[in-house]
């Protein structure tokens, strides 16, 4: 997919033309794994209800509805055939089988926190679903979380792009949104890394 079909303007211009639909399926498709920019599409959308093109609510609701189904193909996906797959690409990059079982166990205990938490960084809104359905966390579980964090997340962006909308330009509240997701998983990686480094060195001595 080519950096000028996802550009801003031409996002704006399929949400113009496909209205609601364009804001659901871009970020339903977000959560299949496809390489859509849904937060974006989503401020997009709040941005639109914003200025009066469409409304708040449908904006809303196709932003909670399409992050949810997203993510329960994502979970099913991770569930049925998950585990086999984590194990082959565990061989290709040399992480033994007994540790991505600790990995596992590790992200079972916290499997809670990551669904709901992981709507609001772009690479674990992808793969905190089929994590979850590795881990096996009970569906009725990862349904719950899965809500309230699609609620939260979409509330959260379709709400600020509506009224700051109406101070900034778009393009300035894409590029805000972009770099604060940006630090943000920047620290979120170095809370992970860092202690599995701590943690290695450990070994080694």
């Amino acid at each position: 997919m080519s950096v000028e079909f996802i550009s801003l303007e031409n996002i704006q211009k399929i949400a113009h033309e496909y209205g609601y639909w364009a804001i659901f399926f871009g970020i339903l498709f977000e959560n299949l794994g496809i390489p859509l920019p849904g937060e974006t599409v989503t401020l997009v959308g709040g941005f639109l209800a914003g200025s009066d093109e469409l409304n708040y609510w449908l904006v809303l609701g196709d932003a909670i509805t399409g992050a949810m189904l997203g993510s329960i193909c994502g979970y099913w996906v991770g569930r049925i055939g998950g585990w086999s797959l984590l194990v082959n690409l565990g061989g290709i990059f040399r992480i033994s089988e007994a540790r991505l079982i600790t990995i596992k166990d590790q992200f079972s205990e916290n499997a809670a926190k990551a669904v709901f938490l992981g709507r609001f960084f772009a690479l674990l809104r992808i793969f905190a679903a089929p994590m979850a359905g590795i881990a096996e966390m009970p569906f009725g579980k990862f349904l719950f979380y899965n809500f309230i964090g699609a609620a939260a997340w979409g509330t959260i962006m379709v709400t600020l792009a509506f009224f700051a909308g109406k101070v900034i330009s778009l393009e300035q509240l894409v590029a805000w949104v972009s770099q604060f997701a940006l630090l943000a998983l920047f620290v979120l990686a170095a809370l992970i890394i860092i202690p599995l480094w701590l943690e290695s060195r450990q070994v080694k001595e």
